[in-house]
């Protein structure tokens, strides 16, 4: 039974871990665009109050890559608050998927890093709802939470370390 615990303590450890570098690449990535931080401050400052309003219009359509990533981006955040915060109400944990998107655009706004847009908190917390399913549905295929918990850490593992070795290239790159 002790070893049991010790265990779980590891995965829990390694979640959160992950979760921090997961929210760190979050911020990076919607605040500074893969740019090096603070070098573009100054260049952009709009808000948008309208939903899927002309923000989204690339050449007279509706960009829907823009919507797709902003989902994707948010999904791993369902996962870990679903993780985390397992004992918290489902409005709990989908608050906290709409004030990060809400902090991400203020601080967007704030230090004219891009536009703020109404339409990115919207896809941003409907993407942490997918992600909140998305484990649900994890949970029900291992039949078994510590096992979905496991696995989302493996996935997650991963993911990081290719993340990580992306923007590193990025980075260089640039």
């Amino acid at each position: 039974m002790e070893e049991m615990k010790h265990e779980i303590n590891k995965t829990d450890k390694l979640t959160n871990i992950l979760f921090i570098i997961y929210l760190i690449a979050v911020f990076e990535i919607i605040l500074f665009k893969l740019e090096l931080p603070f070098s573009n401050i100054g260049n952009l400052r709009s808000i948008n109050l309208i939903p899927f309003n002309e923000s989204l219009i690339l050449n007279g359509k509706i960009d829907f890559s823009e919507i797709i990533m902003n989902m994707v981006i948010f999904m791993p955040l369902g996962i870990y608050v679903e993780i985390i915060f397992s004992k918290w109400s489902t409005t709990k944990k989908f608050s906290i998927f709409f004030i990060i998107s809400l902090v991400c655009e203020i601080l967007q706004y704030i230090f004219a890093l891009g536009a703020s847009d109404i339409t990115d908190i919207i896809n941003n917390t409907l993407g942490g709802i997918i992600g909140f399913l998305i484990f649900k549905v994890i949970v029900r295929i291992f039949n078994n939470r510590d096992k979905a918990h496991k696995f989302v850490n493996v996935f997650a593992a991963i993911g990081t370390a290719l993340m990580i070795l992306l923007l590193a290239i990025i980075l260089i790159t640039n």
